[in-house]
């Protein structure tokens, strides 16, 4: 039975896409939900599947084509045979490797239900390398954290499905595995693209957005090299290409050569344009969200941190010896100082669910850590229960993972409250944003010696502002005010913490 293969379904902001690769030609059998085509669009790029097992009868747009929504790209004959297929110059990277090795799929991690989808990062292994039980093979970034895949099994890799930039589902298909199989069996480079280069035959080798950057920068196929799947190539080989030849006469150049200074001064004007990270892009859309949906109102006061600073100096040398290596540091005091003043104030440790105001009956504050792939706000757990040396030991492990990037889904689910703290790197005040569907982030800043008048007299103390944002949809500015206010006094008084009073 015939069946179209059509282009998905663009939404409302999408007028067209573009043929950019297809994995199969006319003749070649293929399985149910097996990759066929890819189709670019300005935003994102789609993947068409085969609708069941069976053979492509013949394709109607070709690589290049523009087509619409629902547009019919090929003819599909269902349970076909395919057509006899022409002798194989080379056969998979990995087919000689090990003809009885077992053949695996490599899939994507199972993601939550919070998390849709996930884009490949880094591959750190090419088809045909052989890899160990374990071995870290590629990275998956999602909203929230980057995962990691690694081998099912000692073996080879065999081919890519998912490559680099690919969006991916959760337990979707990235390539196959060939356990047992031994290495060395690296994968051939694929004589398509030099045959095309040669042929001068663009269109094999290049997608649509390759094409146009080619034609921009003026080169042609056979001064780029390709990196892509099969040797094809990509944007990114073709911005590199011409960095290259843009290099090439500058250090040809004469060194006394008189026009050398002007032209380097309009070539150091460097930019780098990289592509915005989902992590970034998520932080971005949650923070303009909080303060589109949410009534955010900010209350400030000041804490003199003269006592809290007294009590480390005095004991942080033994609190080092007693547990382990832990250092006593400014967090842990705010920790349990926030988690009191929630248990007094419950509306602050509130969330909004909807129309739903929903109150916890505990306290999971988040702590905002800040990595090189952005802020995180891993959370610590029954903070109620947790002694300074355990919420220590938990921010110092937190921030180590989140610089490595170990930092897991779990780690930054849920959270009642959250603090941050900008003193660490020298804010002296700010308005910290609520990160939904909490109602409430306090902001700790740095601590700066200032005047302030006791008992009728100048001193100088150390002080710090704090700020509370909160969601006046949920507190009120007096329970905002009181909940600021015993924070103060907690700080200012650490033993009130002990003796909760």
């Amino acid at each position: 039975m015939s069946i179209e293969i059509k282009a998905p379904v663009f939404p409302e902001s999408v007028a067209d896409g573009t043929v950019a690769t297809w994995y199969k030609k006319a003749g070649e059998s293929c399985t149910r939900d097996e990759h066929i085509v890819d189709i670019e669009t300005d935003k994102v790029v789609l993947e068409v599947v085969a609708p069941a097992d069976g053979v492509i009868q013949n394709i109607l747009k070709d690589e290049g084509d523009t087509v619409l929504s629902n547009e019919v790209l090929a003819m599909f004959s269902e349970g076909g045979a395919a057509a006899p297929a022409a002798p194989a110059a080379a056969s998979a990277p990995v087919a000689a490797a090990s003809a009885s090795a077992e053949t695996v799929d490599i899939k994507a991690p199972t993601f939550p239900e919070s998390v849709a989808d996930g884009t490949v990062v880094t591959w750190y292994k090419q088809p045909g390398e052989a890899c160990d039980r374990d071995e870290h093979l590629v990275d998956i970034e999602t909203d929230k954290v980057v995962l990691e895949v690694v081998a099912p099994a000692a073996g080879v890799i065999g081919e890519f499905i998912a490559n680099e930039g690919d969006t991916v589902l959760s337990d979707q298909v990235l390539a196959t595995f060939l356990i047992g199989a031994t290495g060395g069996a690296a994968a051939p480079a694929a004589p398509t693209a030099e045959v095309a280069a040669e042929d001068g035959d663009v269109d094999g080798v290049a997608g649509p957005a390759a094409r146009k950057a080619l034609a921009e920068a003026g080169l042609t196929v056979a001064q780029v090299k390709g990196t892509g799947k099969g040797g094809r190539i990509t944007k990114e080989d073709v911005d590199a290409a011409a960095k290259q030849q843009a290099a090439k006469p500058a250090a040809a150049a004469p060194a006394p050569a008189p026009v050398a200074a002007p032209l380097a001064n309009t070539e150091g004007r460097i930019e780098k344009r990289v592509p915005m990270t989902r992590l970034r892009a998520t932080i971005a859309r949650r923070l303009v969200e909080a303060q589109q949906t949410a009534a955010m109102l900010t209350t400030y006061n000041e804490v003199n941190m003269g006592p809290i600073m007294e009590l480390r100096g005095k004991y942080k040398e033994l609190f080092l010896k007693k547990h382990n290596g832990t250092k006593l540091g400014f967090m842990s005091f705010f920790v349990k100082a926030c988690t009191e003043a929630l248990k007094r104030f419950p509306a602050v440790n509130a969330s909004i669910d909807g129309n739903d105001m929903v109150y916890h009956g505990y306290q999971d504050i988040g702590v905002a850590v800040s990595t090189s792939r952005g802020l995180m706000v891993p959370v610590l757990r029954s903070t109620d229960s947790m002694g300074l040396a355990d919420i220590e030991s938990t921010i110092m492990d937190f921030a180590l993972r989140g610089r490595d990037g170990k930092l897991g889904l779990d780690d930054m689910q849920g959270g009642t409250f959250t603090i941050t703290n900008g003193g660490t790197f020298g804010s002296l005040l700010s308005t910290p944003i609520l990160n939904p569907p909490q109602t409430a982030i306090l902001g700790m800043h740095k601590i700066q010696e200032r005047p302030m008048a006791v008992n009728g007299q100048v001193v100088i103390q150390p002080m710090m502002y704090l700020a509370l944002s909160y969601d006046h949809r949920m507190i009120d500015g007096k329970e905002a005010v009181q909940f600021l206010v015993t924070v103060k006094e907690l700080l200012e008084d650490p033993a009130r913490l002990l003796l909760d009073v």
